[in-house]
């Protein structure tokens, strides 16, 4: 098959961890596989070195732009014509839409559009969240198959009111490094936040449950996996609150560093507001450490409240500190719970059934359309 995925910005993130990890998988399943992105900016560090051949596009940003839209959709029309794809599959929200319109002014016949997390959510502006509802709404008629890394992803739409095709495929990683990885015992709990410093992303939650779970375990540490625009804020927050010894920023983390990381753990947390599977917890879990994640989006199809770790409302910083503090002075739950959740990992992650099952989606979907023609 010949394959197109695009993408605004390879940084390190779930979605763009999840595009590479598909191209990577079905080029060795023997596929013309092409990477179209935009330019690369920003703090979070890049994924450019993993993803191999990419085709840049200047104008396919994130934010928007008219001008540089209309251009951008004119380059893709371009290349798919010239490239007659089979399949062209879309992620996040500007290269889903501007990536399905030119999908269908080049006449590809087969469109898919990955969900990593929704592009309209509570937290927006009223304006934002109405227009891209309306966006998604009238790029569905453009899209031949929706992939949701969660449930609660297709949930989410068909309650807007988007209309199509959904089949749910988990955001698989390799398994093998933190099956295997061995760190060195902390002389200290740990709790460790695997994510960018950047809004919607929950650290100041974190920060404010400190002081009862320090208080509570006097030697704890707090490991901050990530960097971004914010991180002189927290380290000015961990300043104020008398704890700055209590939390190590890490800073930018290469991929294959991660599970290194998560070994060092006791117990992940995972306090963003939006977010579509959060990737970080089956990783944690992959270690066999417990969670505690905000009941947002696809969080409770991982975090399996009272199995794998606990659920909690979002924003609630007591529960937050609680949930916390059971686990790191109840070693033999926190075991239990890590151990049930590399048996759900194991079933559900794996790379390899990732792309399986998107290679068996773009050859049904192919078929059927041959079958539509005939």
């Amino acid at each position: 098959m010949r394959i197109c995925h695009v993408i605004t910005r390879l940084i390190v993130g779930g979605a763009q961890e999840n595009t590479v990890a598909t191209c990577t998988g079905l080029r060795k399943r023997g596929h013309e596989v092409d990477l179209v992105i935009g330019p690369q900016t920003g703090p979070e560090g890049s994924l450019l070195p993993q993803a191999g051949d990419v085709m840049v596009i200047d104008d396919l940003r994130r934010e928007p732009n008219p001008w540089r839209d209309v251009r951008a959709c004119g380059a893709l029309v371009r290349l798919f014509r010239e490239r007659r794809y089979d399949v062209v599959h879309t992620h996040s929200g500007k290269a889903g839409i501007l990536g399905r319109l030119a999908a269908r002014l080049a006449g590809v016949p087969v469109v898919v559009h990955t969900i990593h997390g929704p592009s309209f959510y509570p937290y927006q502006n009223p304006l934002g969240n109405w227009l891209f509802r309306w966006l998604e709404q009238l790029a569905a008629a453009w899209t031949t198959q929706f992939v949701s890394v969660a449930d609660a992803m297709t949930e989410q739409y068909q309650a807007a009111g988007v209309a199509g095709q959904f089949v749910t495929i988990r955001s698989g990683f390799n398994l093998a490094p933190y099956a295997g990885v061995v760190a060195a015992v902390p002389a200290a709990p740990v709790v460790g936040k695997i994510a960018r410093l950047f809004r919607l992303k929950g650290h100041e939650f974190l920060f404010e449950a400190a002081p009862r779970i320090v208080e509570a375990v006097p030697n704890v540490k707090f490991l901050l996996v990530g960097d971004g625009i914010y991180r002189e804020r927290y380290e000015r927050w961990a300043e104020r609150l008398g704890l700055r010894d209590h939390f190590e920023f890490a800073g930018l983390v290469s991929p294959s560093d991660i599970p290194r990381y998560v070994a060092q753990m006791d117990v992940l947390v995972h306090l963003s507001l939006r977010e579509g599977l959060p990737r970080t917890l089956p990783q944690a879990l992959a270690c066999g450490k417990p969670v505690v994640a905000f009941d947002v989006d696809g969080a409770r199809e991982v975090c399996r409240d009272g199995k794998t770790g606990f659920l909690i409302r979002p924003g609630d910083t007591t529960a937050l500190a609680d949930a916390v503090i059971r686990l790191l002075q109840d070693k033999a739950l926190a075991d239990r719970m890590g151990a049930r959740g590399r048996e759900l990992v194991r079933e559900q992650f794996a790379e390899e059934k990732m792309v399986e099952q998107i290679e068996a989606l773009y050859r049904r979907l192919i078929a059927n359309g041959d079958k539509e023609r005939k």
